[in-house]
């Protein structure tokens, strides 16, 4: 089963107490298609300006992902910097250039608008909507979202959240849009807001996957004993769900597909921390990614 991911493709500078990255590839969508092209064909929609680099358009579609969607415009493309600290679980934005973002219009070929899965990575609700109208058939629906969305466009995200199969967020995100003070409660008032099934991200700690009748707490997230750059993780976690339901083959996902989505998920942002920017989850191969599927199995069953 195909794919379409709409979202992001970004130039990131990133700091680190220890080391520094300039116009690394990065954005919501680079993330998510190179994560779910592991597991099935990818489309990519979104826009970069005209400075777009040779060498990461070649790494895009050297693993297979359409590009057939990525509007290239007049202009600069949307670059955003941001530094860690210490413990690596916080971070602070330095500067963000939206450039030719603004005018982002998504248009769908039929061919992308006809896929079976699609993921709405992190963007504006607008621009989620706009890839939502235009898709034919009955694909799987995921969304993504963030705090800035949850800020300035609540009436947006929450039409969003009535058209998803499935709704992605992090723990913090999820308070905050809930009110809730206890993360379970979270989420199941999250999905009583329209989404059949939720996702509540807790980077280290795994995530919730809330479905009508289930619940699956996949806790901790695959282990790591160094972490080189973390960004990007929570969008090659949605990639690697996606990709997971996609290979599944199964159009309505039953509540174990999405389980076995959450793990994928999870196993596969684990390698994205290793690296700065995509380099590592970019040169997963298969075989890797299998095998860290096989050691998460045995560590977390009894």
């Amino acid at each position: 089963m195909s794919i379409l991911i709409s979202g992001t493709v970004a130039l990131d500078s990133i700091h680190t107490p220890t080391e520094v990255h300039n116009e690394l590839l990065g954005g919501s969508a680079s993330y998510a298609a190179l994560a779910a092209a592991l597991d099935a064909p990818v489309q990519v929609c979104s826009i970069v300006g005209r400075d777009f680099p040779a060498e990461h358009r070649a790494l895009l579609t050297g693993h297979g992902i359409d590009i057939a969607n990525i509007e290239f415009a007049e202009g600069r493309t949307f670059r955003w910097t941001g530094r860690y600290h210490e413990n690596m679980n916080h971070r602070e934005t330095l500067d963000v250039s939206i450039d030719v973002l603004e005018k982002f219009a998504p248009k769908l070929t039929a061919e992308a608008a006809a896929a079976k899965v699609l993921l709405l990575a992190n963007m504006s609700p607008d621009n989620q909507i706009a890839v939502l109208n235009q898709v034919t058939g009955k694909p799987f629906v995921i969304a993504d979202s963030m705090d800035l969305w949850i800020n300035i466009a609540r009436a947006g995200l929450l039409e969003v959240m009535q058209r998803v199969d499935l709704f992605v967020i992090n723990e913090d995100e999820a308070k905050m849009f809930t009110e809730a003070s206890n993360l379970v409660t979270a989420g199941w008032r999250l999905r009583e807001m329209g989404p059949r099934h939720v996702v509540v991200k807790k980077g280290e700690h795994g995530a919730l996957l809330f479905g009508p009748d289930n619940a699956f707490f996949a806790t901790p997230a695959y282990p790591l004993t160094e972490v080189a750059d973390p960004t990007g993780a929570g969008d090659s976690f949605a990639g690697g769900l996606a990709g997971s339901l996609a290979a599944a083959g199964n159009a309505s996902p039953d509540f174990s597909d999405l389980a076995r989505g959450v793990v994928r998920g999870s196993v596969l942002a684990s390698f994205t921390c290793e690296a700065f920017g995509v380099k590592r989850i970019a040169a997963v191969t298969p075989q890797e990614a299998a095998s860290r599927m096989a050691e998460f199995r045995r560590c977390t069953s009894w």
